[in-house]
């Protein structure tokens, strides 16, 4: 399993999301993205459908129709009825069931920086986790951990 921790210092979950999602997509994957708070969903969808072009991500809410067939599936919890093998943790919140994922992409700003630092840790510790930081620097991200 492996976890990326992004640290967002300039753009919004709702800039990253939409990145992070077309690089899943790009690699064949399906994708689920968790968030307990309704409103950081909802604005998250709206990006997702403002894409455009030939960047549109298509995407369903959990528990609507076709939910299974979604390639990118939001949802307040962390299962994936989409059959996704890669979860964005949108919130910052850590879910004990994104584990089961291959891939998690945990996203935090400012606020959640010391629980995130924690949460780190913590994984270090564990051999079944590869941990990997990235941070935005220079209109990009850079891994520095």
């Amino acid at each position: 399993m492996r976890v990326d921790f992004y640290q967002l210092s300039r753009d919004p979950v709702e800039q990253v999301v939409p990145l992070l999602a077309r690089k899943a997509l790009q690699a064949g994957q399906r994708l689920l993205v968790v968030s307990g708070d309704g409103e950081l969903r909802a604005g998250i969808s709206r990006a997702l459908w403002s894409e455009g072009g030939a960047h549109f991500l298509a995407h369903g809410e959990a528990g609507e129709a076709h939910e299974a067939r979604q390639p990118i599936l939001l949802s307040d919890a962390c299962t994936a009825p989409n059959d996704a093998r890669m979860v964005i943790l949108a919130d910052g919140v850590w879910r004990e069931e994104a584990a089961a994922f291959e891939r998690t992409f945990l996203l935090f700003d400012a606020a959640a920086t010391q629980n995130a630092r924690e949460l780190w840790r913590s994984f270090r510790a564990r051999d079944a986790i590869e941990s990997h930081a990235w941070k935005q620097e220079n209109g990009g991200w850079i891994e520095v951990g």
